[in-house]
């Protein structure tokens, strides 16, 4: 009876098998009906209007509060809006944050602020409570020193993480070029601009902007309109009426020639390309519809021509985007990848082609087809999330949008023409003005960008830092002086700690030190023994985070209470850790002197350790100042640099007293308390 069975689903299966044809895209269906909800409105006497969406399918309320300013420069005090956002919502002048944040909390409902608005959500039995605590942390704000000081710490240490991080400075110096630094959206935030925020500049940038006279609150879920209109009426109406300081926008403007803009971050492993211009977009335009579909054929998902062709294709990324804004004062097109240094000329030759085929040929309809399922898809899906609704009926409302915007949507993306499409691109997209910004290690990519051909002749670069400085391009000839080897490097090294000798007589050394991550203290415990020994302790508030233990020939590495024992891999690399001075075992063991570079304004010798490790040298003073190790991590290198710096003396010996770790955009800065020389270590510690 089983075998009949068996042999029936198969049969079954194999019959419908043979009606599919799995070499065509499926039909796209037919557009749904898009309901909404009609949104009740209302306006107070101050400004504030007030947008109210019942939707009585679940228990739930979602509030938006919008305060749609056009957007300013702040200057020497860049940062201020940011800190402004961080402190409301501190609890009020009514409500201590700790009882405020413990009533959210019993609520189970989530209240959240910044400079330009807030959102709340939570069940509808309490909603009429979820908006009193709303309205009165925006609108009676309790701005104390004590938290500013906390939020800045916590701004300064996000800051301080992204400074070795070459996609910030990517993303950074990308938004500079395109806009202006004195612009609102090419301005950056400093750490000196940070320290230079004082309460009553918040205060200020409170009062100014924080008004009703271009608010919007839009509410959306199981609530009763009559009865929530008076409850805003209650607690708005004594919003004090105001309206924002009059701002005058200079309009960016895309440079006159298509040009390659380099960053050199002599710690890139990767290339960070935006192929960019300046554009004038808004929802409302009749080419809106038509640039959505543009980029999305262009780089909006796996299928696109970007990645088909950077990433399927030639295999340079792991992914590649593009996107076209609509904004009502300024946006730009970008697209962009990180790609690998040793292609990233090839990879900016294939944007170009990409770029030129959007602009030159017609959108296959096939590919136009699934472009329009792939939206129809997305918005229907999106429609299932309250604040989708919320931020529909505010767009309508701030961009200016007909009521019939989003009941029509589909219908418009669905009317796209293949004509329109290529219109588009060709409008949007430069290709005879862009900045094709690149950044990434100079010594490795900028000679090669240097000889990219387009239209006719190599596509001219100019040299910038990370803060968009304008600079000479660097000088990647340093060449190594005659005669000098690796082992030299090394031996000048030993001699600049303290010798050889003295090196050679240090059986065991603890290191203890401290940082700070957001405000919370994090301690560093650090021991090796001349007998590949090691022990790495990294505490927070007293409990272990992570800790990496070996002896002799076994290890294990607990993280989060989680332990597992070292592969073989591993255990080879933490041996190579655990020697007090590893470069003792470096003499006359294969490590390559690989060339010259310049680490943190100092030219250093750099020895390849192996394939996933490089150390660099001062070449003046012979100390070593930064370790590079390269990893995988879900198919992607990843780099971890530890820098050395501030050496002090113990026991004859030089050892430095900061150590700086970074992964990514994190960043670590540990300050050494105290290091004992041959004393304080026992075989305990390895157990």
């Amino acid at each position: 009876m089983k075998k009949s069975i068996l042999s029936l689903f198969l049969l079954i299966t194999c019959a419908l098998t043979a009606q599919l044809d799995r070499s065509k895209e499926p039909k796209v269906g037919p557009i749904p009906e898009i309901n909404l909800g009609v949104p009740q409105t209302f306006k107070l006497d101050n400004g504030l209007q007030v947008i109210v969406v019942e939707n009585h399918k679940l228990p739930r309320v979602s509030y938006t509060l919008a305060i749609d300013n056009p957007p300013y420069v702040e200057g020497e005090i860049a940062g201020v809006s940011q800190l402004t956002g961080s402190l409301l919502g501190k609890g009020s002048t009514n409500i201590d944050k700790d009882t405020y944040n413990e009533e959210v909390d019993y609520m189970g409902a989530s209240i959240t602020f910044s400079s330009s608005g807030a959102s709340a959500s939570g069940l509808s039995k309490y909603a009429d409570r979820i908006l009193e605590l709303l309205a009165d942390a925006a609108l009676n704000p309790n701005f104390t020193t004590e938290e500013l000081e906390k939020e800045r710490n916590i701004l300064l240490d996000a800051i301080k993480s992204g400074e070795k991080s070459v996609a910030t400075a990517a993303r950074r110096v990308e938004s500079a070029l395109a806009y202006g630094v004195n612009h609102p959206y090419g301005e950056f935030v400093t750490q000196e601009s940070v320290k230079r925020v004082s309460l009553e500049d918040v205060a200020s940038n409170y009062r100014n902007y924080f008004v009703p006279k271009n608010a919007y609150l839009a509410i959306i879920g199981d609530v009763d309109f009559d009865k929530t209109k008076e409850k805003v009426i209650e607690l708005f109406q004594l919003w004090r009426k105001a309206s924002p300081p009059v701002i005058t926008l200079a309009q960016p403007k895309n440079v006159q020639y298509t040009q390659i803009n380099f960053v050199d971050m002599p710690n890139a492993v990767q290339s960070e390309i935006a192929v960019q211009n300046v554009v004038d977009l808004k929802m409302g335009d009749d080419d809106y519809f038509p640039s959505l579909l543009a980029n999305n054929i262009l780089g909006g998902g796996m299928r696109s021509y970007l990645n088909a062709s950077l990433r399927e294709d030639k295999g340079y990324t792991y992914g590649a985007r593009s996107s076209i804004g609509a904004d009502k004062y300024a946006s730009r097109f970008r697209a962009g990848a990180s790609v690998r240094n040793a292609v990233t000329d090839s990879a900016v030759t294939v944007f170009l082609d990409q770029l030129k085929r959007i602009r030159n040929e017609k959108v296959d309809p096939e590919e136009i087809e699934i472009s329009k399922a792939e939206y129809v898809g997305e918005f229907v899906m999106a429609l299932e999330r309250p604040e989708t609704i919320a931020r529909y009926a505010l767009n309508i409302l701030t961009e200016d949008l007909p009521e019939d915007f989003y009941t029509t949507y589909l219908e418009k993306i669905n009317a796209v023409t293949a004509e329109q499409i290529q219109e588009a691109a060709q409008k949007f997209i430069a290709l005879n003005n862009f900045r094709i910004v690149v950044t990434g290690k100079g010594s490795e990519v900028a000679e090669n960008l240097e000889n990219i051909p387009f239209n006719g002749k190599n596509i001219p670069v100019k040299y910038f830092d990370k803060y968009t400085n304008a600079t000479e391009k660097p000088d990647y000839s340093a060449k190594i002086p005659e005669g000098i080897t690796a082992n030299d490097v090394i031996n000048k090294y030993l001699d600049a700690l303290g010798g050889k000798e003295k090196l050679e007589g240090v059986q065991s050394y603890a290191l203890m030190a401290e940082a700070e991550m957001q405000g919370t203290k994090l301690n560093l415990e650090l021991k090796k023994t001349a007998k590949n020994q090691f022990m790495q302790d990294v505490k927070v508030m007293g409990n272990s985070m992570s800790r990496r233990v070996l002896d002799g020939d076994m290890g294990y590495m607990v993280m989060q209470g989680q332990r597992k024992d070292l592969r073989e891999e591993e255990l080879k690399k933490a041996k190579e850790e655990s020697a007090p001075f590893p470069e003792l075992n470096y003499l006359n063991n294969n490590v390559v002197l690989e060339g010259i570079e310049t680490i943190e304004g100092k030219k250093a010798y750099k020895l390849k350790i192996s394939d996933e490790k490089s150390i660099f040298y001062d070449m003046e003073s012979g100390l070593k100042l930064q370790e590079v190790n390269t990893t995988e991590m879900q198919g992607q290198k990843m780099q971890q640099t530890l820098i050395y710096d501030d050496y002090k003396e113990v026991s004859g010996i030089k050892f430095p007293f900061k150590l700086t770790q970074s992964m990514g955009p994190q960043s670590m800065e540990f300050f050494v308390q105290e290091i004992k020389v041959n004393e304080g270590v026992s075989d305990a510690d390895f157990e």
